[in-house]
Parts: structure tokens; C-alpha cells; sequence
């Protein structure tokens, strides 16, 4: 089949792109490198021409109150071009728990997008995944300074970007669930306590305090960034992946 892939230049669009093409599909990278502007639609029409699945793992540019208005345009222009082109499957990735942090202006703009991908006119499918291991050390930068860093203790349940492209592939080249599928990473950790382990893996000797009112975890209640027991679990382990990684 082929597949046009929102966002096909990135982390996760690049290697969705690659999987997708090593199993004999036609998957065709869109992005703004690539002529593609989901803001304005200029490229949409030629990126979709004869596309049977448009899967959209384009990211805002901000994680501010201006990414709610990058998701509404986008995705409406999506939906748009993807129904004048015959596409039959829009396929979304988001975030687990991603409508149970309002706080969040990037986790309100992210629900959003997927309320109007439901409320669309074509065949679709949701795969929320929890965070993943590529982002902590961007976590941990963002409460840091030279001796220590700050992290609330909320749970957490991180993945491989590997592993989500593995989850998006299946989905994409599967029939639409016309719902949510969500995958996790294997294990749970306290934030606090990543940051501990990846400093201490990484031989960084500043010191995680445990700080409540830190970041941008801070305001998430409870467990909800957790998968869930319907959460299908992804085989890499973050201490494995921490180890290959060095």
C-alpha cells in the first residue's frame, strides 16, 4: 500500500518511513524539507495523491498555548486534503494519558487533535505512547543546574523510540481502529528516580533532588502517564537501552 508520512523527516517519521519501505510499502516522507506546509496546506494535495494511508507524526514547533492553534490548523487541513485525495486511514500519534493533563497547554493542544481526527470524515486510528527514552536527557535539562537537578516524583513509563515506530507501523498497515492504542515501555519508575539512574549510568555526578513543584511533570496527578492494563508493553527495557546508548 502506500503511505504518506506527516512528519516523515524526524525522529519517529524517519524511521516509520524506513520500516515501512523495508516491508515493501510505498512511504512517502512529508514534511517542510519536502515542500510540505500543514499550516497554510501548500503540498498537502501532492504529498496524498494516491496515498491509502496518511499517518501524521508531525509535532508543533512550541509546547506553548500557540501549539493549540498548530494542531487545529494542521489537522483540519489534514482531513481536508486527506478526503478530497480518497485516503482511507488517518492514523495519529499521541501521548498516553494525554487528556487527563489539562494543565498542559501541549497535552490540551495534543487532545484536541485527536478529538477532530474522531470527529473527521475518514477511518481512524490513535496510538498513544508514554515518553520516550530519547527525552530524558531533556527532561532532566530543563530543572538543572551545575550541581543539581530537580524532578517531582511522578510515574512514569518511558519507551523506545524504536518501540513506538514498531507500534505505529503495525497500526498503519493494519485495518483503522476507529479508537486508541495504547503502548508503554516494560517498567515504571518514579521521575525522580530515572533522573538517578541515567546520571548515574552517564557517570554525571550532579545530585536529583526530589522536588514536587519541578518541571513541567510536576502538575500530573497520579498515574495517569502510565499505560494502563490495556497498554500493549514494549520488549526494550530503559537500563538496557541506557547501557547501548553510552
Amino acid at each position: 500500500m502506500k503511505l504518506t508520512v506527516i512528519g516523515g523527516t524526524g525522529l519517529i517519521g524517519s524511521q516509520v518511513v524506513r520500516k515501512l519501505t523495508e516491508a515493501g510499502h510505498e512511504a512517502v516522507a512529508a514534511s517542510p524539507s519536502t515542500g510540505v506546509d500543514l499550516l497554510s496546506g501548500a503540498g498537502l494535495g501532492q504529498a496524498l495523491a494516491g496515498a491509502d494511508v496518511v499517518v501524521n507524526v508531525a509535532n508543533s514547533p512550541t509546547f506553548d498555548e500557540a501549539s493549540l492553534d498548530f494542531f487545529r490548523t494542521s489537522m483540519n487541513n489534514l482531513l481536508s486534503a486527506g478526503e478530497r485525495a480518497g485516503v482511507r486511514h488517518q492514523v495519529v500519534l499521541s501521548i498516553v494519558g494525554v487528556d487527563q493533563v489539562p494543565q498542559l497547554d501541549y497535552y490540551r493542544a495534543k487532545t484536541l487533535q485527536e478529538e477532530l481526527l474522531r470527529q473527521g470524515p475518514t477511518p481512524y486510528s490513535i496510538v498513544r505512547a508514554t515518553q520516550f527514552f530519547e527525552f530524558v536527557n531533556a527532561v532532566l535539562a530543563w530543572t538543572s543546574d551545575d550541581k543539581t537537578v530537580r524532578l517531582p516524583a511522578t510515574p512514569v513509563q518511558p519507551m523506545a523510540a524504536a518501540d513506538v515506530v514498531d507500534a505505529v507501523v503495525e497500526v498503519a498497515t493494519g485495518a483503522p481502529l476507529n479508537g486508541i492504542r495504547n503502548v508503554a515501555g516494560p517498567d515504571v519508575f518514579a521521575l525522580d528516580e530515572l533522573g538517578r539512574l541515567t546520571l548515574a549510568v552517564q557517570q554525571d555526578d550532579r545530585t536529583v533532588v526530589t522536588d514536587d513543584q519541578a518541571g513541567m511533570f510536576a502538575v500530573v496527578d497520579g498515574d495517569v502517564l502510565i499505560g494502563g492494563p490495556d497498554a500493549r508493553r514494549a520488549p526494550t527495557h530503559y537500563r538496557d537501552w541506557l547501557q547501548s546508548a553510552r
